[in-house]
């Protein structure tokens, strides 16, 4: 991880739950990010995971997620 890049991290099952139930959507209406993204990589994640992304902008930091593939 370089100081560019956004700070992935991986969801909790209840985290996951709570979000999918949040937006009233299923995993297959996520945005992908491959199980092989060096950002990932290292967090051991399976597929079907969620992984929250936290950008930093002009306003604060926004937060992204993905589905591993």
């Amino acid at each position: 991880m370089h100081i560019l890049q956004p700070k992935h991290s991986k969801l909790k099952k209840d985290e996951a739950t709570k979000l999918l139930a949040k937006y009233n959507i299923s995993l297959t209406q996520l945005p992908k990010i491959s199980k092989e993204d060096p950002a990932v990589v290292n967090l051991q994640v399976n597929l079907g995971d969620i992984i929250q992304i936290a950008r930093k902008t002009e306003q604060g930091e926004e937060e992204y997620f993905r589905v591993v593939v």
